[in-house]
């Protein structure tokens, strides 16, 4: 029994033993299984997480599009960051060194404005200053061709007005009684020897004739010598009549004054019409054609406004002044016009036709070259050297250098200047060679020279704001740049967004630039404590 009980429990033993050996080799390969997809899950997550390779850094470059390039990372002196630059993005550099970058916050900052050049007629106004004048052709000088003495004078001061035929003054003269009794006998003698025949009729008739002839020579009146030979007696004195209505001008007359011939006694001018000689600059006489409609404004008719024509352009230029006269005439109703006025002239001219034109304030010009900045994207810009022609008020022709359509900087483009240090850009005009990539790891002492900065930088105390004018009062401390000494003075803002943060009584940090002599212009503004708080890893960014 005991023996039969033993077999069983041996046979249910190695029963259990079987079993459990089954079980382990049947999960041995789902173990095996799960830890290989254990493994692969990991080498997959390894895989996925090196699967986006560190881009490498090979340099930071000039965030103005100088060519100026760092191992490390730097501010430019305008306190802009330096922009990194990884492997692969060297060809996403702009070709040309010309452009200009600057950040899209500055851009708005800076208040920077851009207008597209277009085709346009360039009409435009002359405007140039002048006097009224007597129209020359309507003055009138009375001066006897023979000798005498003035008897009466019937106007006898400057100025007085007068009708044509109005006795002026009276005149006598031995020479002209003479002359009056020669005709007068000669006269007799023809009409005694009108029966006569022949000869001696023929020659009192030429002797007659040259004793009237003489009298006319001298400006003697046809009603005048008409009433001398109805009369036949001979007057002692001549009475002279006014040619034409008009103004005395000129009075030198005297009663009881002897005169010799030719000397002129007076001088009336009719100032119905006059003339505006004006004198316009040696730079626009080319636009100015004779037949041009003018507009004359005189200063003591501020409400009134003339028109006239011009009729003359005079030949010659005056060295003194690089102007040429031109004539205007005009009607002069009410002889409102006196002769000497000042007056201001506006000649209408009309150009040559539609041209590609820019507004007046998109040029930069150096003195040795005129400057536009294109907008070729999103805070990128390009200095281009332009031909100008010729100028309306607003536009000026671009004879070469942009074309129509292109995006052209017309507000704040001088800002544009200081902050990029324009001057460097184009200095590479003439270069071909672009920056050259400073590698990283490449000695210190081979990155290019930093360039010199346009603006100015001071630290001050803010007296005053005048919103409405855009201008800031600021008692600031010594320039270095400048060689200024502390003082006190009034700054104009690039925008009204400088002023929102400043009160009475601030201490500022800030920088400035030269817009015109003496109009000095501040970019940018910062609270005394913000700015040495910003300067301190920029100063030791700058030490590496």
């Amino acid at each position: 029994m005991k023996q039969g009980t033993g077999i069983a429990i041996g046979v249910a033993v190695v029963a259990l033993i079987a079993a459990s050996g089954g079980y382990w080799l049947g999960n041995k390969g789902a173990l095996q299984s799960q830890g290989a997809a254990v493994v692969a899950a990991g080498a997959a997550n390894a895989v996925g997480s090196t699967g986006k390779k560190e881009r490498k850094l090979l340099y930071y470059r000039n965030p103005m599009g100088l060519p100026d390039t760092s191992p490390t990372p730097k501010k430019d002196p305008m306190g802009m960051d330096y922009i990194p630059v990884y492997t692969g993005e060297e060809d996403a550099e702009p070709a040309s060194s010309k452009q200009i970058r600057i950040s899209t916050a500055k851009v708005q900052k800076l208040g920077v404005r851009t207008e597209a050049a277009q085709l346009r007629t360039m009409d435009r106004l002359v405007r140039a200053s002048g006097r009224i004048e007597p129209d020359e052709r309507r003055v009138y000088a009375i001066a006897p061709k023979f000798e005498g003495y003035v008897e009466r004078l019937y106007v006898n001061f400057t100025g007085q007005s007068v009708s044509k035929g109005q006795p002026l003054f009276e005149v006598y003269s031995p020479e002209l009684v003479s002359a009056q009794r020669e005709y007068a006998i000669a006269a007799q003698g023809v009409e005694s020897l009108k029966d006569a025949g022949g000869q001696a009729q023929a020659g009192m008739k030429q002797l007659a004739e040259a004793s009237l002839q003489r009298l006319r020579n001298w400006d003697i009146s046809q009603q005048q010598v008409k009433a001398l030979a109805q009369s036949g007696e001979t007057k002692r004195t001549l009475t002279f009549l006014s040619p034409v209505a008009g103004i005395v001008m000129e009075k030198k007359a005297v009663q009881g004054m002897r005169f010799m011939p030719g000397d002129a006694l007076y001088q009336v001018a009719d100032l119905s019409a006059v003339w505006v000689v004006a004198d316009v600059f040696e730079q626009d006489i080319g636009l100015v054609k004779p037949g041009a409609k003018a507009k004359v404004k005189i200063d003591a008719y501020p409400d009134k406004e003339f028109t006239g024509t011009v009729t003359y352009i005079y030949p010659t230029l005056t060295a003194e002044t690089r102007t040429v006269s031109v004539r205007v005439e005009l009607a002069n109703p009410g002889l409102l016009l006196k002769p000497s006025m000042f007056a201001q002239v506006e000649l209408s001219v009309s150009g040559k036709g539609a041209v590609v034109s820019v507004p007046v304030s998109a040029v930069i010009d150096s003195g040795t070259r005129q400057i536009v900045l294109i907008q070729q994207g999103e805070g990128r810009f390009e200095p281009r050297e332009v031909k100008l022609g010729s100028r309306s008020d607003n536009y000026v022709e671009i004879r070469e250098g942009v074309k129509d359509g292109e995006q052209v900087v017309v507000a704040a483009n001088f800002l544009i200047d200081a902050e990029s240090n324009l001057k460097a850009a184009v200095g590479g005009f003439g270069s071909s060679a672009p920056a050259a990539a400073v590698k990283a790891g490449t000695p210190a002492e081979q990155e290019p020279p930093a360039v010199k900065a346009s603006g100015h930088h001071a630290e001050g105390t803010v007296d005053s704001i005048d919103a409405k004018a855009g201008t800031v009062s600021l008692s600031h401390g010594p320039v270095a740049s400048l060689k200024w000494p502390a003082m006190t003075m009034e700054f104009k803002v690039a925008n009204d967004a400088l002023l929102k943060d400043l009160k009475p009584g601030a201490k500022v940090a800030f920088q400035f630039v030269e817009r015109q002599p003496g109009e000095w212009v501040i970019t940018d503004v910062k609270p005394m404590a913000l700015a040495k708080g910003a300067s301190a890893p920029a100063s030791a960014t700058s030490a590496h």
